[in-house]
């Protein structure tokens, strides 16, 4: 059998391996546009601060290598030009020589990856001062252009993956960096409460962040962009177009195979196209969205390699169970770690769930631990049933660990009451008894079952404004070195004593630092007859991290009297 496989890195150079250890005798031809093939693409930003001082390193594997250790014919530098699906073969042209040649196949895969968005529209997206991230070659031309005096100041317009990960080590190599997006917050997959650590992260290291805002030109020294229609101009030697990628499927709709809704190529649950004898994996197919029941795009390498592996088996009568995506993914943004799986809040209410969600603030390890931090995690679950739907986490400890166990839980079908029960590994050197994603499935398991009610930290504000009676649990000297403005201030150590200073006719609304003592306040509360109480979820830690970068950005007077981030 010979199998002819378009594209070499995560998705093609998996299953051109996967077919080699399913049949030693197959023909296999890898066909790769670009110089390289089976490079690491997700480290590819971490050249520019010197993490990974050689490009050449990003390389994974040589055409020699490939021939030489898997017996697979490994070409690059070759652009396959056309799919001739009757006569079973592809158009090839060597691109160091221009030669046109044919190449037959039995099966084909497809797995042409996807290109850097840049829109024509925007004046400038051509000029020498302008990259993208995709391949090892993009990020040597960028580098070099780098090195160059004068190139200190750079603009990177988009705040996903790629255009965090290059603002971070742009400025870890000493450059001057802002980084330009459309939408209110940087990092799609988490919702703006949890956004706002990391625009404080990024802010704190000295990154210029303009959100809500389009850029409508690029000069050789500056970035041309406006909010709300508002024009403004920012000092750029250099810009990284990073506003996300478009699935190949140029080759794959020329041959008259089926594109998706979502514009990338359609496949079935073995990763067939339209035509049987051809199967199309990673970054250009449409997949199938897990948790929101309808088709969908990933362009991450885990998957990639999953679906190059489902492909090659099925060409040789493997069976294989495709559940679709979830979506998991993780991210460092200098000190702090982010992870993120399933839905957030803004998906889950546009794909129509009735959900609820909780954010606490526990330590990631034994607090007594000289190196215990403590960790946002946001947990979306289903109401009623209790379905664990998705989950964030922003810290410096192992966020990913945590995730990762959500996202085993969603795969699962878990509920919180599942998750409440998990038995996890222990020790104070890696976490606490009771893991912070335990304590996520009890919190939400008490607003489940109606045990207490509670506000989000966005309610906070408008709340403040209205001279609401807020009701602040810890200790004088805490509430001493920063408050909400307007709040009352009875420890709970002396809350039973004092409780008749606290009013029963209007809603109470209860904090500490992280919610545990708030907790305990509420139980006393409403077990002594108080039934109009709420939990601030998050507490005073997460209301100081929600408000301060908006209160900096936009110039607004804060509802606390001094932040605290402790």
């Amino acid at each position: 059998m010979k199998i002819v496989v378009v594209g070499g890195v995560a998705g093609g150079a998996s299953a051109a391996a996967r077919v080699r250890r399913l049949d030693a005798k197959a023909q296999i031809v890898m066909l790769e546009r670009g110089a390289h093939v089976s490079f690491s693409n997700c480290c590819l930003p971490y050249h520019l601060s010197g993490t990974i001082p050689n490009s050449e390193a990003l390389v994974l594997m040589t055409p020699e290598r490939f021939r030489k250790q898997h017996d697979i014919d490994a070409r690059t530098n070759s652009e396959v030009l056309a799919i001739h699906r009757a006569e079973k073969y592809v158009e090839v042209k060597d691109l160091l020589t221009g030669r046109v040649y044919n190449e037959p196949y039995d099966k084909l895969i497809l797995a042409p990856g996807a290109s850097p968005i840049l829109p024509g529209s925007i004046p400038g997206i051509r000029g020498e001062n302008v990259f993208a991230i995709r391949n090892v070659t993009d990020i040597q031309a960028l580098k070099a252009y780098l090195d160059q005096p004068g190139k200190d100041r750079v603009a990177v317009v988009g705040g996903g993956f790629i255009g965090i990960e290059a603002a971070e080590n742009l400025r870890e190599a000493g450059k001057t960096v802002c980084l330009i997006e459309g939408l209110e917050q940087v990092m799609a997959p988490f919702d703006f409460d949890m956004a706002q650590l990391l625009h404080k992260e990024l802010d704190d290291h000295g990154i210029r962040l303009y959100l809500s805002s389009m850029v409508t030109g690029i000069q050789a020294d500056c970035v041309e962009a406006q909010t709300n229609g508002v024009p403004f101009t920012v000092p750029a030697d250099v810009v990284v177009m990073a506003i996300g990628v478009a699935p190949e499927t140029k080759l794959a709709a020329e041959a008259g195979l089926e594109i998706g809704k979502t514009r990338g190529i359609k496949v079935n649950h073995n990763y067939q196209t339209s035509d049987p004898d051809i199967y199309a994996v990673g970054d250009a197919v449409e997949s199938y969205d897990a948790l929101r029941h309808c088709p969908g795009r990933l362009a991450l390498a885990g998957p990639a390699q999953r679906q190059a592996r489902a492909a090659a088996d099925h060409i040789y009568g493997i069976p294989h169970n495709n559940r679709g995506y979830i979506g998991s993914s993780c991210i460092r943004v200098f000190s702090q770690n982010a992870a993120a799986t399933g839905l957030n809040e803004k998906l889950a209410q546009a794909a129509g769930y009735s959900y609820d969600s909780v954010l606490i603030f526990p330590t990631d390890k034994v607090g007594i631990m000289p190196d215990s931090h403590y960790m946002a995690f946001k947990l979306v679950f289903e109401v009623p049933t209790g379905r664990i739907l998705g989950a964030q986490a922003v810290g410096q400890g192992a966020v990913d660990k945590r995730i990762d166990v959500i996202a085993a839980m969603i795969t699962m079908g878990a509920t919180l009451e599942d998750l409440k029960e998990l038995e996890l590994c222990y020790s104070p050197v890696f976490g606490t008894a009771k893991d912070v994603v335990n304590q996520a499935a009890l919190v939400g398991l008490n607003l489940l079952y109606n045990r207490f009610r509670q506000i989000h930290v966005s309610q906070v504000r408008p709340l403040v404004e209205q001279g609401a009676y807020i009701l602040d649990v810890r200790e004088a000297g805490e509430f001493a070195a920063g408050h909400i403005q307007g709040a009352h201030n009875i420890p709970l150590s002396q809350l039973r004593e004092r409780m008749e200073e606290i009013p029963r006719d209007i809603p109470v609304y209860v904090h500490c630092r992280s919610s545990q003592r708030s907790y305990y306040a509420i139980c006393c509360l409403q077990g002594n007859g108080f039934a109009n109480v709420y939990n601030i979820s998050g507490s005073f830690l997460g209301i100081c991290l929600y408000e301060y970068f908006n209160d900096k950005a936009q110039g607004r007077t804060p509802i606390v009297t001094k932040y605290n981030f402790r």
